[in-house]
């Protein structure tokens, strides 16, 4: 082909090659505000080397390489043995060892730990977001292995790790090991209590057998699992190694992997037990009130990993807009555009906002906070997992043509942006929850409102909000049919008041007149053309040097 017909121009560059962690003002902004003096200065110098990592062209294309060569099932080996194996490409190990170094399961124990965890999962699962899930399920057994203290003091030190040991061995000649999870079932799903999976008590070792069949089993590779299984006393929670102490393989038989929309790169499985050793966490027949712990810290990462898709999506929709020209001038400064960068921009920054403040709960862990996250968790999981699909696919059209093929990256943020809204819990369940704590756990409410009221009088379209929240929550007729309607109010008016409390006036005028005083439409883009848009965009805008 001759060279004149194929001059390459206006086409824009890989966003690569900068520092995720430093380029998100918001985020950066969050960790300085959370994190005492103290801890703060290390706590940078983490963030600030992860976010240059993932960042780095070298971890993009592991990132790339990990989802187009997915895992694969070995189930038997040569001669028939069964080994019930997942073989990754070389690039998952490579980003699950530098997530694993960088503390990203290691959060209970340290100074601000789940603020700098939250900030590092944000930042890394912006590279590669299918290897988040072994880490938020190791990270999220730690609260659920502590009801029972001898089996945190054998398990957590490897949980806690920052050392990634790859392979299937005795977890006692590990220097570190990945859990799984395994609760939902064919016949029952999210109704976890119709649970069939058998638990037969052994004499004399207090171990237990299992028999029955998981049907989305999370992270099969991984060192051990909780499940839940009917032990003779009801529901009760079980911790199953993979290998059991002697070296001999567990009875884990993997039957397939699932063959899922997004998350290609992680392995998700139906598993059978037949006689599978376990041990039992906490007492038998609270089985759901001990692994709840786990379940309310992964939907934290739900959140946390919503507001990582979301920050990507949007990072490389501004990065487009400023390097794309058309029609006379680059697209960024088209008023039309801009409006559209603007509200993806404000959505972005909310949930960021309000993960990192869920996270600084966690590591505040008063009376307080724990009954401001019964009510803020649930609702936020519910609001910003929801989101993040329409923003993902607002930003991928920001592209245009060039968005729609894989090569950009955006396909693959769009076949992820489902997962965290369905992941434990979908949304009908995460209303319901909110329901559950407004009506049994009246201090949830009352702190939902204290941390809400700290803007009061900042902003007359987050007061009205507020008040109207409240003439909601008097009416009791019809709630449960009107769930959805009111945490999306609640969720909105927490995320308005952070915003008001903590964002420059652009952003927070800009949540407060769409969001809240309803100027806006039913698409992005639609914010009143008199806002300050601009700066909502630049405050957004990836720096690359």
């Amino acid at each position: 082909m001759a060279a004149t017909t194929h001059t390459v121009t206006n086409q824009v560059p890989p966003l690569v090659d900068y520092d995720v962690f430093a380029a998100d003002r918001a985020l950066s902004e969050a960790v300085g505000r959370h994190i005492e003096p103290g801890v703060l200065p290390e706590a940078l110098e983490e963030l600030g080397a992860l976010g240059r990592a993932a960042g780095s062209a070298q971890v993009q294309e592991w990132g790339a390489q990990a989802n187009t060569y997915p895992p694969v099932l070995r189930s038997h080996d040569r001669y028939g043995h069964r080994v019930d194996e997942v073989e990754f490409h070389p690039s998952w190990h490579r980003l699950l060892s530098r997530a694993v170094s960088a503390g990203l399961t290691d959060a209970w124990g340290r100074p601000a730990g789940h603020v700098r965890r939250a900030a590092g999962f944000l930042v890394w699962t912006q590279a590669e977001a299918g290897h988040g899930c072994p880490l938020s399920m190791t990270h999220a057994a730690v609260p659920a292995l502590r009801t029972d203290p001898a089996l945190a003091a054998e398990w957590e030190p490897l949980l806690t790790s920052h050392t990634y040991d790859e392979g299937l061995r005795p977890a006692g000649t590990k220097s570190g090991v990945l859990f799984g999870m395994g609760m939902t079932e064919k016949q029952g799903g999210t109704d976890v209590r119709s649970n069939t999976t058998r638990a037969e008590p052994l004499p004399g070792d207090g171990g237990y057998l299992l028999t029955g069949h998981k049907w989305f089993c999370s992270a099969p590779m991984s060192d051990g699992f909780l499940v839940l299984a009917q032990a003779p006393g009801g529901l009760s929670c079980f911790l199953v190694p993979r290998v059991l102490p002697d070296g001999v393989r567990n009875v884990f038989a993997i039957q397939r992997l699932k063959d899922k929309l997004g998350n290609r790169s992680n392995a998700s499985s139906e598993v059978e037990f037949d006689g599978t050793w376990a041990r039992r966490v906490g007492e038998e027949g609270r089985g759901v009130r001990t692994i709840i712990e786990m379940v309310a810290a992964t939907r934290l990462d739900c959140v946390v990993g919503s507001a990582a898709l979301m920050r990507q999506a949007v990072a490389q929709a501004i990065h487009h807009g400023a390097s794309r020209r058309a029609f006379g001038g680059p697209l960024i400064d088209k008023p039309l555009m801009r409006n559209v960068l603007a509200d993806l921009a404000l959505e972005s920054e909310a949930a960021t906002v309000l993960a990192l403040r869920l996270a600084c709960a966690y590591d505040t862990d008063t009376e307080e906070e724990r009954a401001f996250l019964r009510l803020a968790a649930p609702a936020a999981k519910y609001w910003v997992t929801k989101r993040c699909t329409a923003v993902v696919g607002e930003a991928l059209e920001c592209l245009g043509g060039n968005g729609y093929v894989e090569e950009s990256g955006m396909p693959r943020l769009l076949r992820e942006a489902p997962l965290n809204s369905i992941w434990e819990g979908s949304g009908n369940v995460q209303a319901l929850d909110v329901l559950r704590a407004l009506q049994r756990e009246p201090r949830a409410l009352d702190a939902f409102l204290r941390e809400v009221g700290k803007a009061r009088g900042a902003d007359h379209r987050l007061d009205a909000a507020i008040r109207n929240l409240l003439t909601e929550l008097a009416d009791l007729e019809g709630i449960e049919a009107r769930a959805r309607r009111l945490v999306e109010r609640i969720a909105l008016v927490l995320q308005g008041s952070l915003l008001v409390r903590w964002a420059p006036s652009e952003v927070s005028d800009a949540f407060c007149a769409s969001r809240l005083g309803g100027d806006w439409g039913s698409a992005f883009g639609t914010l009143p053309h008199t806002l300050d848009l601009a700066s909502v965009v630049a405050r957004a805008r990836p720096d690359v040097a």
